[in-house]
């Protein structure tokens, strides 16, 4: 009964994921009206399907990150009350996130919730060397990093059309558009899933492989059935963007989150993505960003991870008792 619930919470982990995070690859593309909603979350929903099977064979570092070996003692970080527990709690609060409309990042309510079981099961013997170097770190560089790279890249592609005159292909622009808001999605796929599936891993029945199928089919129906408030707040909230600022801002994430993943570090897509959108913004007078939501954002970021902790060390007492 235990391994059934494990395999049903994270099932539903996955669903939450796909809603808060399956459209955040594509919001440039429905912000700046290159395509329609329904258009954006179907090419959101093949690519990230992409990504999260080409995970089980590249991204391997990251399902031991996220199984809890390293913070805790493997005795702790095997038991499927300790997984259920970090399961159950980080799908709540990422599906409370989606239903208010907030981007947060599955990665810090992960993290959240696995510190916050293993406080409940060893106290301050968690490892937190451990944590600020391979998690908060790279967490909180996400978006600086982000921000001045997308302001940049828009930047620099300006001044090389206005040097030179270049003249605009719309077609040219909205097909690299699309390219790039796929190339996101992919990533995001790429990123997530290993990070899901190292919770099933415990059950014997499943291969990474078969639980990485598991986990994408579930994001994938999660993105389409309650994605939209979260479209709203990425593709129009957080600044207006017109076709070359949504290309430039996808560009960027692309290549962050791709790399962070190939080399085991934890970055948030909703942090680079978020980031990136909001840097654009920054550089067009035309197209202010919206502070006010940028910091309602990135409140929502400092409290994913408390919450998280909090009812994940909730769950994991009831567990044992």
């Amino acid at each position: 009964m235990l391994l059934i619930s494990l395999f049903l919470a994270t099932l539903f982990l996955a669903y939450s994921n796909g809603a808060n995070d399956n459209f955040k690859g594509v919001a440039t593309l429905f912000g700046s009206r290159t395509s329609s909603y329904q258009t954006a979350i179907l090419w959101a929903t093949f690519t990230t399907f992409a990504g999260a099977i080409t995970a089980t064979f590249l991204a391997g570092a990251l399902i031991k990150n996220f199984s809890g070996k390293g913070l805790l003692p493997d005795a702790i970080a095997n038991s499927p009350e300790f997984h259920l527990a970090v399961a159950i709690a980080t799908g709540l609060t990422v599906i409370i996130a989606s239903l208010i409309g907030f981007p947060i990042s599955t990665t810090h309510s992960l993290t959240g919730a696995l510190v916050g079981a293993g406080l409940v099961a060893i106290g301050l013997q968690v490892n937190f060397a451990a944590l600020g170097t391979s998690f908060i770190l790279p967490l909180l560089l996400s978006p600086i990093v982000a921000i001045p790279l997308s302001t940049g890249i828009y930047s620099l592609s300006g001044y090389i059309n206005s040097k030179w005159h270049l003249p605009v292909n719309q077609k040219m622009i909205d097909a690299c558009h699309f390219f790039s808001a796929g190339i996101v999605s992919f990533a995001r796929g790429f990123n997530a899933t290993p990070k899901i599936v190292s919770l099933l891993l415990i059950i014997e029945y499943f291969s990474i492989q078969g639980g990485a199928i598991l986990i994408a089919i579930a994001m994938a129906l999660g993105g389409l059935l309650n994605s939209q408030k979260v479209a709203i707040t990425m593709s129009e909230k957080i600044t207006s963007m017109n076709h070359t600022q949504g290309l430039s801002a996808n560009i960027v994430t692309g290549i962050l989150v791709i790399a962070a993943t190939r080399f085991g570090l934890p970055v948030s897509t909703t942090h680079v993505s978020v980031g990136s959108i909001f840097g654009v913004g920054l550089i067009n007078k035309k197209s202010k960003s919206n502070t006010r939501v940028f910091y309602q954002i990135f409140l929502s970021w400092i409290l994913t991870l408390p919450t998280a902790a909090i009812i994940s060390a909730i769950t994991y007492r009831l567990l044992q008792g």
